[in-house]
């Protein structure tokens, strides 16, 4: 499975950035798809999860901000982030988990950074 984040950037507090992440495989075949991110110094956090039923969850930090969304036709996983505080400023990275034959297997996108500064 080969994932390809997009979309990370600089931009001022208080506002919107969308991250892409092209996936090589079928939605029909992923059990999860996850964003995490990992500041400067800090241990990778999971932000926003989507399961193969259509269930969302979200860090509580970006709740109510971050909205996570697919395109099954495009095989794309989006991160709609609005809002943005200093604090987001970090590399975003993508994941999807897959379960065949009884095997987890995870596979990661390359990372997109995302700088949030005035």
């Amino acid at each position: 499975v080969q994932l390809q984040a997009s979309g990370g950037g600089s931009v001022q507090p208080g506002g919107s950035l969308r991250l892409s992440c092209a996936v090589s495989i079928k939605f029909s075949s992923i059990n999860a798809m996850n964003w995490y991110r990992q500041a400067a110094g800090k241990q990778r956090e999971l932000v926003a999860v989507t399961t193969n039923d259509g269930a969302t969850n979200y860090a509580d930090s970006v709740k109510g901000r971050f909205t996570i969304s697919r395109d099954d036709a495009k095989n794309t996983l989006y991160l709609q982030m609005t809002s943005l505080k200093p604090e987001d400023t970090a590399i975003y990275y993508c994941n999807v988990v897959t379960y065949s034959g009884g095997i987890r297997r995870s596979a990661w996108g390359q990372g997109t950074q995302v700088t949030v500064s005035s």
